[in-house]
């Protein structure tokens, strides 16, 4: 596979070539956002063509082209990239080998939820969403919520449904345990999340105030992605409560967003 792997490259430099950065747009997304403008003048460049190359290539349903301009688009791009930021152009390329459309919906959206607890009682219940995805389906996002996205606030919708898409590329669902670099043991994974996991849930039978977003203690999928927005727009608050996690997470990405975290 190694052949097909250079044929692949050779042809998105060639396609890169022929299609530059629009660099206007790029630095207009970056002054709209903090977590680009934040970034290094050698990240800020590589990411940008990492977006530019995601907005040609995937699919991107809007609820208005028109008002949906090329920063705006290119801003989405980024905050979805910046995920794989600290890869290499191979492995950021194969990264989101199972993302074919992002689908940007007016606002938060209901699901009917039938789900099973461990004892086989079904539960059914109406859930809200800010935005969802599937193995091989659309990443669905919330323009409202995509709006509130891109500052160092914790909340980030886009950073959240694309670390599930990373939790994808080796299983169906979203478990918390996506293909991890050789550096990194996955026992050693499995006793951090575990840890997190486990504080979480004793705040929960305590009736305390979890550390971080409740949410994470939903599911060990829910926990990962959490994490991964805290990890990228707050790491000082993830950091102050979960330092291992940070140390993993910032090699797993290869990335220590702290040092671009504002003074």
């Amino acid at each position: 596979m190694k052949w097909w792997k250079a044929i692949k490259a050779w042809h998105r430099r060639h396609e890169a070539s022929r299609h530059p950065l629009p660099r206007e747009a790029w630095q207009q997304a970056c002054r709209r956002l903090p977590l680009l403008a934040a970034l290094s003048t050698e990240d800020a460049e590589r990411l940008g063509e990492r977006a530019w190359a995601f907005v040609r290539r995937k699919r991107l349903t809007l609820p208005d082209d028109e008002a949906f301009d090329l920063p705006a688009r290119l801003g989405l791009a980024a905050q979805a990239c910046l995920l794989t930021l600290g890869w290499s152009d191979t492995e950021a390329n194969e990264a989101f080998d199972n993302v074919h459309e992002v689908l940007v919906v007016p606002d938060a959206f209901r699901r009917h939820v039938s789900e099973m607890d461990e004892a086989g009682v079904v539960h059914e219940y109406e859930d809200e969403r800010v935005g969802e995805t599937w193995f091989q389906g659309p990443v669905v996002i919330s323009l409202v919520d995509l709006a509130e996205s891109g500052d160092w606030n914790g909340f980030n919708v886009v950073i959240h449904e694309f670390a599930h898409k990373l939790d994808m590329s080796n299983s169906l669902d979203a478990d918390g345990f996506p293909p991890l670099p050789r550096d990194i043991d996955p026992r050693e994974w499995h006793r951090i999340f575990t840890a997190v996991w486990d504080d979480l849930q004793a705040h929960l039978a305590h009736g305390r105030p979890t550390p971080i977003d409740d949410y994470a203690a939903s599911h060990p999928g829910e926990c990962f992605a959490v994490c991964c927005e805290l990890f990228f727009s707050a790491p000082d608050q993830l950091h102050g409560v979960y330092p291992e996690l940070y140390a993993l997470l910032g090699r797993y990405f290869a990335q220590d967003p702290l040092r671009r975290l504002p003074a």
